[in-house]
């Protein structure tokens, strides 16, 4: 009888600080991805900045039609209420389910954040994501760990904020379903 190596981790989240480059770096890890032939779908975030590197507006990127979708409202530098804007978040709900629908081999959330912690935004994508079985990435901030395990449980890997940890969580999870695949025609 052999023994059977166990499944990598189907759900990765990067777990990153106020200082690190996360929406950059789970860009071009999706466009090498992309490049090198994997079948992607959800959302990237791309920032927009001023001359003096402040952001002045998000965007998500359709990673199915490269679609750029604007996700945030200006409000003016006093407003205390959320820059998000309802309308970009239905949009970018809609990417994430044709994502679903199009049987992909990863998809990407940008992220699991304030919004998704406390029960909105684009937590019920996360969910439908993980119900149809689909390996997913997402970024995590730090103060939101807690909920994203309270949410994802033991059923996924938390990575450090590098390329070379995606990397190789993406290898063994790419393998791991490949076999998956491989087994079920088999």
């Amino acid at each position: 009888m052999t023994q059977t190596e166990p499944e990598a981790p189907r759900i990765a989240a990067v777990i990153y600080r106020g200082d690190d480059d996360v929406d950059g770096l789970l860009a071009e890890f999706a466009a090498d991805r992309l490049r090198a032939g994997d079948k992607l779908g959800g959302l990237v975030q791309r920032n927009i900045k001023d001359a003096s590197g402040r952001r002045i507006d998000m965007q998500v990127i359709d990673l199915m039609t490269g679609a750029a979708i604007g996700i945030s409202q200006t409000l003016g530098g006093g407003a205390g209420s959320c820059k998000l804007d309802a309308a970009g978040l239905a949009d970018s709900a809609q990417a994430v389910t044709r994502a679903i629908a199009g049987e992909v081999a990863l998809v990407v959330i940008n992220k699991f954040s304030k919004q998704e912690a406390t029960g909105q935004g684009l937590r019920a994508e996360f969910a439908e994501t993980i119900v149809a079985g689909l390996p997913l990435l997402t970024a995590v901030p730090e103060k939101c760990v807690d909920a994203w395990r309270d949410f994802i449980g033991e059923a996924g890997i938390e990575l450090p904020c590098n390329r070379a940890a995606l990397d190789a969580w993406w290898r063994d999870a790419a393998s791991s379903a490949e076999a998956q695949s491989d087994q079920a025609a088999g």
